[in-house]
């Protein structure tokens, strides 16, 4: 036909499709060959019903030789585009942590397996056989599916492809199990054998729901003594300062009496007490730098859990489960991770099963 052709390829997966091939010069007057996916030959059944799309392709006022170029980008370069302009150090829309895991999702996942299809050849059930058949929980496959999603979304806003394919994928990111919650009998028995330095950090996580990027992000100028309050104006992830996570993290927080004796005693007995440190900076980097959550957790936190009889896998994220867990228990619903919106009165009275002595 004239102004290229059309042919009929097999695909690894899923039926045959068929691709129009064409040519045009560039801004440099060479000639540039170029292809775009059609459709299946489950959509067009027939070569004259092909046909007749190519021709209502090219009769597209918007059939410009920029976009028919830009149809022809293979994920792969989609996601090498997507990091350039979105993925950066500059970047002020994510935070380090969400672009560190954007950047993991693209190369372990997607790009191995769809780095080599162009954009028209994405199809949305082809995606969600995938996720179903990926040996990894719900919520990780959810979290695939919507890195999946934003390509396809800046692929959009560029001009680079006109439509979103991923955006009927059905992937539910529902758990299969419950996560593990400490009850305050366990909670008690823990923090009476740890060390004061893990028993102030437990104390903290498990009665403000704190996360673990804004616990070790303390610095003694967010507390208040006196007033029995704590700002939380920061996160760290990977050693790398960033802002909070959401806009209510960043509300104050109320503090128990016992959280606020052990925070003072911790105090006490730091070099690195000045407003401007490290509530848990680190010796090793001589207060530069707060110490490694996981390494606390790995090598002092969980040994002495099983020491005490607790067999429960837990991590940072399990307090926060349980703060949420132990104030529903006391009628208390459960609006966001800080008690600054909770009931005072029905908070501190969940907090004494912590914190009684």
């Amino acid at each position: 036909m004239q102004r290229g052709s059309l042919i009929q390829r097999e695909r690894k997966h899923g039926p045959a499709v068929w691709q129009f091939r064409w040519s045009d010069k560039g801004p440099d007057a060479r000639r540039i060959y170029r292809k775009r996916v059609i459709g299946t030959v489950e959509e067009y059944v027939s070569v004259e019903a092909a046909r007749h799309a190519v021709k209502g392709l090219l009769a597209e006022p918007r059939s410009t030789p920029f976009r028919l170029l830009a149809t022809a980008m293979t994920m792969g370069e989609l996601c090498l585009h997507f990091q350039q302009h979105e993925l950066t150090r500059d970047d002020q829309w994510r935070t380090y942590s969400t672009r560190r895991n954007y950047l993991f999702c693209l190369r372990r996942w997607i790009i191995p397996r769809w780095g080599h299809y162009e954009l028209g050849e994405v199809r949305t059930i082809e995606v969600e056989s995938w996720l179903r058949s990926l040996p990894r929980a719900r919520s990780t496959c959810a979290k695939i599916r919507n890195v999946m999603s934003i390509l396809f979304n800046h692929a959009v806003r560029y001009e680079l492809f006109d439509s979103n394919p991923i955006r009927l994928v059905r992937q539910s990111a529902k758990r299969r199990m419950a996560p593990n919650v400490l009850t305050p009998a366990e909670i008690k028995i823990l923090v009476d054998a740890l060390a004061l330095r893990e028993k102030t950090l437990v104390l903290l996580a498990a009665t403000t729901g704190l996360r673990q990027s804004e616990l070790f992000a303390l610095k003694w100028g967010d507390v208040d003594f006196i007033q029995g309050t704590m700002n939380v104006t920061r996160s760290i992830t990977y050693g790398v300062v960033g802002r909070c996570k959401t806009e209510s993290s960043q509300k104050p927080v109320p503090l128990h009496k016992v959280v606020a004796d052990a925070l003072a005693s911790w105090r006490q007995n730091r070099f690195y007490h000045a407003h401007d440190d490290w509530v848990f900076a680190s010796e090793h980097y001589r207060g530069r730098k707060p110490y490694w959550g996981q390494v606390i957790l790995r090598q002092f936190i969980r040994p002495k859990a099983q020491e005490l009889g607790i067999e429960k896998r837990f991590g940072w994220h399990t307090f926060r489960h349980t703060y949420s867990t132990l104030l529903r228990s006391v009628g208390t619903e459960y609006l966001g991770p800080y008690p600054s919106i909770c009931p005072k009165v029905t908070l501190y009275v969940q907090l004494d099963w912590i914190c009684k002595q």
